[in-house]
């Protein structure tokens, strides 16, 4: 397989966003010892992807120039590297690749089978690339953030989940729908219907008063805050938690382990909790076969050919995508 060339989008320095993606032939990897070769049939965009390009989790990402963008995909394994045992060849599977080697925006890849699980007949590629990083993200916010079980044992919670619409968002209200709990979520007007057809109970517009004041219609105050959106204010999130309630930021700044640090030192009963996402292959595999089973759904935005790779780069940093967005080779 090395000799043979493939197509492949890659930045070989910090910015330049969609322009300063290109397009070129590369030797297909040669999967290393406890690795596969994959041939990928897609790849979901992550908004961590081009915060990457930008600089912003400089010096630990990328992990060296030229970089391959993406690491959530799916696809056939070709080939098996010795010491790989998990998976053979033909096994179709989905898989989280490294954020310091990436190679998801190609047609092959190379992957240790840490982060790889089997993909069934019933999920598609597509549906399967959405989950890595939005789902495992969502899952853990729910699950061991706000301490939802998703047999629906326990005692009813009520959520608020912000940006609703969008790629963790969609994931979260269906996995606290599978909770005991009441959801309420925000998004943009169009996306109303969408949010509550999966599952929401009560779906505000964030551009109305209410719906940026972080307001439940029907007055309820928030056990725990999923927050997917930015440029939320602690002071919006108070006054609507509960007497232990608690916000927990998907995608902490610096402000955020600020205000994570000020309530622990006022002993606020109130809490900010910064997300930093573990992945973990129980959970992806988890995710997988609910999807399998019709009870969880990968919303797609959008599809888009390798061949225009910046299309998609330019919809994920205008932010305001409802779902995943996915390149396919």
């Amino acid at each position: 397989m090395s000799a043979k060339l493939m197509h492949a989008i890659q930045y070989d320095s910090y910015g330049g966003g969609p322009s300063g993606l290109e397009h070129v032939e590369v030797p297909i990897p040669t999967p290393k010892k406890n690795e596969v070769l994959l041939k990928l049939e897609a790849a979901s965009l992550n908004p961590v992807d081009w915060k990457i390009q930008k600089g912003q989790l400089r010096p630990l990402f990328p992990g060296k120039f030229p970089q391959i963008p993406a690491t959530d995909v799916a696809g056939e394994i070709v080939e098996v590297g010795q010491g790989a045992k998990k998976f053979k060849v033909g096994d179709k599977v989905v898989v989280l690749l490294s954020h310091f080697s990436g190679g998801g925006l190609a047609e092959f890849a190379s992957s240790n089978e840490r982060f790889m699980v089997a993909r069934p007949a019933e999920v598609s590629a597509a549906e399967g690339a959405g989950l890595p990083i939005a789902g495992i993200t969502a899952h853990q916010a729910i699950t061991q953030s706000a301490g939802i079980k998703l047999d629906g044992t326990g005692k009813q919670k009520n959520i608020l989940i912000t940006a609703a619409s969008g790629g963790v968002g969609h994931y979260a209200v269906q996995l606290a729908k599978l909770g005991n709990t009441h959801v309420t979520a925000t998004c943009g007007a169009r996306n109303v219907e969408l949010v509550k057809s999966l599952g929401a109970d009560e779906v505000l517009d964030y551009k109305t008063p209410d719906g940026a004041a972080l307001k439940s219609p029907s007055g309820r105050k928030y056990d725990s805050v999923i927050n997917c959106a930015t440029g939320i204010a602690w002071s919006t999130f108070e006054p609507n938690l509960s007497a232990k309630g608690k916000v927990i930021d998907i995608a902490p700044n610096a402000s955020s382990f600020i205000t994570f640090l000020l309530k622990k030192l006022t002993f606020s009963k109130k809490s900010l909790v910064p997300l930093l996402m573990i992945p973990k292959a129980e959970s992806l595999d988890y995710l997988v076969k609910l999807v399998k089973e019709g009870k969880l759904k990968t919303v797609i935005d959008s599809k888009h050919p390798i061949s225009k790779a910046e299309d998609a780069w330019a919809k994920s940093i205008d932010g305001h995508a409802t779902g995943k967005i996915i390149v396919e080779p």
